[in-house]
């Protein structure tokens, strides 16, 4: 069981991550990788991702095991900066203190028949050559297994994003906090979740990022280092077909000639901010039938992800869709 103890400090100080993070995508998603785990999501994205990985990647099969302790110098908090190469930087710059001391946690969580290799007993130490290493392992599984994948990754965050500022505008931080349910139980002033030991976590007016992660399966993860910035990655909707045709890009096509027609381009636009079904047939002025028909059209082609939420559909627009929506007149589409 995980319990974060809020103060009132601690509830004025809650933030919501803007944007997927990077490291915490490699870290998930290469535990992901390296499992069986939820093969209807992610059995596709690893059948096209393993055999694209760089041997550079093997390093980091020591550091992120499938389960139990990952080191926390992997997944610093970015301050807002979510673009790989500053984040790389970021963990490279890791004193050396922090390594030794997040790599003995490792060796320490380890069956101790299998003793740590060279590298990472070398890491420890802060090697030059051993942390260039970790950086051709972290720039090239990005490469090769999240980035063809980035903009279904990132539409998927921006949609939960707008599920959480909605229950913001509605409710408050008792609204926000009371969204993540079933995942995170809001029962103030304690945050509770399953967790695979017992850790109370007491923010002591720090405050709280919370980070959404496309690749966090079930149950949310948190830092063992009580002195870092007090984060909660916690799971996000996981729809079933996300890795399509064309890598993550959706395919275009046919699905796009379909979006002729003013309804459409009106959907289009109004759900840049996330609307519901009934929202969008209300505000257009059209039937929830088709509302629904409409958005199914816009979905199919890539440009608008759809989140059940309760017994609503929020819709969002897609970077295909935003990009698509401010192109000047006249563009080809695949430009």
């Amino acid at each position: 069981m995980l319990r974060v103890h809020f103060t009132s400090e601690d509830i004025a100080r809650i933030r919501v991550a803007a944007a997927p993070d990077p490291l915490w995508e490699i870290t998930n998603s290469f535990q992901v990788l390296i499992t069986r785990e939820a093969p209807l999501v992610f059995g596709e994205w690893r059948r096209r991702a393993r055999p694209q990985l760089p041997a550079a990647s093997r390093l980091l099969a020591e550091l992120l095991p499938p389960s139990g302790y990952s080191p926390d110098f992997l997944t610093p908090d970015l301050d807002g900066r979510f673009d790989l190469a500053s984040a790389v930087e970021t963990v490279l710059g890791t004193a050396r203190t922090a390594l030794r001391r997040d790599l003995g946690r490792l060796d320490a969580s380890r069956d101790r028949s299998r003793p740590l290799s060279a590298d990472i007993r070398t890491l420890s130490d802060g090697d030059t050559a051993t942390l260039r290493r970790l950086r051709a392992a972290l720039c090239g599984y990005h490469r090769h297994a999240l980035a063809p994948f980035w903009p279904q990754i990132r539409a998927q965050v921006e949609a939960d994003r707008a599920i959480r500022t909605r229950a913001v505008l509605e409710g408050g931080i008792d609204g926000l906090l009371a969204s993540f349910r079933p995942v995170l139980r809001w029962e103030p002033p304690v945050l509770e979740a399953d967790y695979p030991v017992h850790r109370v976590v007491p923010l002591e007016g720090r405050g709280l990022l919370l980070q959404p992660s496309f690749f966090c399966t079930r149950r949310p993860v948190t830092l063992a280092d009580p002195d870092m910035t007090p984060t909660l990655v916690y799971p996000i909707q996981h729809p079933l077909g996300w890795v399509t045709s064309r890598g993550g890009t959706p395919a275009r096509g046919a699905g796009l000639a379909a979006l002729i027609g003013q309804t459409r381009a009106a959907v289009l636009e109004d759900v840049t901010g996330g609307r519901t079904t009934g929202e969008l047939a209300e505000r257009l002025g059209i039937s929830a039938q088709d509302a629904s028909y409409h958005t199914a059209v816009l979905r199919r082609a890539g440009l608008l992800l759809s989140v059940r939420r309760s017994r609503n559909m929020l819709h969002t627009i897609t970077p295909a869709g935003l990009t698509l929506l401010e192109s000047p007149p006249g563009t080809p589409i695949d430009a």
